[in-house]
Order: structure tokens, then sequence, then C-alpha cells
């Protein structure tokens, strides 16, 4: 049989397997069988230099036009083994109503940040944002943080790239202007660092927020991790108090854990801020836990030498400043007893927020 012979019975064949492939992989094995690069047609193809000159035209267009014909069966059988591919493979009432998605939820912890942000924008603050990853300068030397202070050791801070400390292992990293040297990697021990960031850029009066991820060396316990949530406040202007800083203080924290809140100040000590205080707060939550103050967050004035640092006149400009955990907030609002929970990603726990 000659080669002008051959194609029309070849194409018939084709057209049948193509018609009886079961489903998508049969399909895709009659394919390569016929018009794949070792197909039966490609085949065709290659004889078509025994031919004479004169059989040669009609014999590769009887071939094209056949390919033609194969790859619009193909296209054909493909889209009717997808539609039933598509179909339910159990009985199915169609008349059935319809079953919505299941929607996502906020993390506890979004939630209560949202609701803090809420509050403070209620006064006029605003959001601001850093890097994660700082230097020496902006975590410690510009807060006023001396070069011995605990929290610069390797113990409590997570410096990175094989960085440590300059010197025997504490502080010492230059300001911006004071040369090249190198200044220690860390991840941010807390978000003041942002506070400095800002100042930096802005010129008084400032009132921001920042919230945001922190890091230290902490063993994971019921109370403590090593990563958590952080919101830090700053408010500066010309003649701003304590009294300025109480108000709002108070004025928040009866928002998020209810208008019974009572807030007390307790003098402490914080490098950055001068006069300082510990924050602590009493309300029906703490007397369930059989106590009658529990503390909950630092402030204090900003320190003079932080506004030097920063280029703003201390005698010009006051300000106060304020930071606290937010999973503190979440366990007491939520009644949790271990911070754990929070990171686990249990779908038990999470749906219950």
């Amino acid at each position: 049989m000659s080669l002008l012979n051959e194609i029309e019975p070849l194409k018939q064949t084709a057209l049948a397997d193509l018609k009886a492939a079961a489903d998508l992989a049969a399909l895709d094995q009659t394919k390569g069988a016929w018009i794949g690069p070792h197909g039966k047609f490609t085949a065709l193809m290659k004889q078509l230099g025994t031919l004479s000159k004169e059989e040669k035209p009609a014999a590769g267009k009887l071939i094209n036009a056949a390919k033609v014909e194969l790859e619009a069966a193909l296209a054909e059988r493909r889209s009717e083994l997808e539609s039933v591919a598509a179909l339910p493979k159990e009985p199915t009432d169609f008349s059935a109503p319809g079953r919505r998605r299941a929607l996502g939820k906020l993390h506890p912890l979004t939630q209560v940040t949202e609701d803090i942000v809420r509050s403070f924008r209620k006064i006029g603050f605003v959001v601001a944002d850093g890097p994660e990853i700082e230097d020496e300068y902006y975590c410690f030397d510009a807060l006023n943080t001396p070069a011995d202070h605990p929290a610069r050791d390797s113990q409590d801070t997570f410096y990175l790239a094989e960085s440590s400390p300059a010197g025997t292992g504490k502080g010492g990293a230059a300001a911006p202007g004071e040369g090249s040297r190198e200044k220690p990697s860390l991840l941010r021990t807390h978000t003041s660092s942002v506070q400095i960031r800002v100042m930096e850029k802005q010129p008084p009066p400032v009132r921001i927020i920042i919230p945001g991820r922190v890091y230290r060396r902490d063993n994971a316990d019921a109370t403590h991790n090593p990563t958590f949530q952080q919101i830090e406040g700053l408010y500066v202007d010309k003649d701003v108090t304590v009294g300025d800083l109480k108000g709002t203080v108070e004025f928040v924290f009866k928002e998020l854990l209810g208008g019974e809140t009572k807030i007390r100040f307790r003098p402490h000590y914080f490098s950055y801020t001068e006069p300082s205080f510990e924050i602590d707060f009493s309300n029906a939550l703490v007397k369930k836990l059989g106590k009658e103050w529990l503390e909950i967050a630092g402030c204090g004035m900003v320190h003079p030498q932080v506004f030097e640092n920063v280029g703003y006149d201390p005698e010009i400009w006051t300000g106060w400043a304020f930071g606290f955990g937010i999973e503190r907030i979440a366990m007491i609002r939520y009644g949790i007893n271990d911070i754990r929970l929070f990171y686990e990603n249990d779908v038990r726990f999470l749906k219950q927020f």
C-alpha cells in the first residue's frame, strides 16, 4: 500500500482511539501514540522524503489536514473528560441549599492590638513602625542605656550574624557621625528604637504608638517567651506633664479592661525616662486572681539625654513614653494562663476568639 493510501485508514483508527479514551490519562497516551513526537502521523511526515516530486505535495497536504482533524478531536474529547472529572464521585442532590465557606478570624493578639490602636487613635495618636533587626545605637545608646547595662549582654539579647557587642561583650556602638565603626546587629528587645528613628526624622510635636514583635533571651514557660508582642507610646510637646501621662494611660486601660479599672503609678528606674514609674492596675479580673493590684506596664517622662541624642532641645520640649506587652493584656482579658497557647496555632484554641 502506498503512503497516500495509508493516510485515511490511519486517521480513522486514530479518531476511534481518541473517542474511546476512558479518562484523561488514556487520552494523553493516545495523543502520544498518534500525534506526539514519536507518533504514527509524525512517522508519516518522515516518509515524505521517499516520495516522488509529484506525490509529495498531495501527501503533505493530506497528512496536515488529518493532523488538524485529530487535534480538534483531541480537544473535544479532553473537554468531555474534564467535565466528567469535575462531577461529584457520589450521588449529589443539586437542589439542596449550598454550604457557606467557613471564614477565618483574627488572631487574639491581633484583636487586642487593634483595640489598643483604636483607643489611641481616638486621642490623636498615629501608628509608627520600624525594623526588627537593629543596631546598638538605636536599641541602647540613643536611649541612654549605659554600656554595662545587663540588657546589652548576649545572655539577654539576640545578636546576629556572629556579631557581638564591642569590647568585652557589652555596649560601645558608635552613634551616627562617630565614624565607620561597625555596630553589632541584633533583634530589637523593645520597640523604643522606633521612637528614636521617628524623632530623628520628625520635629516635635510627636504623638505615636508603636506595636510590634520584639525578642529577648527568655526560656519559654507559662509567662515568658523569647518572642512576644509589645506596644509603646511616645508623646512630645511643650509643657507635657506626668498628669498627661496618667490621664492617657487611664483612658486606654479603661477602654481595654473595663470602666471599673483603676490605675496606680509606683516609682521605678528606667535609663531612658526620668522620673520613671511602674503601672499597676486593679479590676474585677485581678480580684478573681486573689490579688488587689497587678503590674502591667512601665512608663515615665522622656530623659533629657534622649532628647539631646535626637536633636530636640530639652529646655523647650518635654514628653512621656510607656511600654507594655500585648500578651499580658490578652491573657488578663481572656483568662488565659499560658502565653505559649498564642503561638502553638492550635485551631481549637484560636476558634474561641
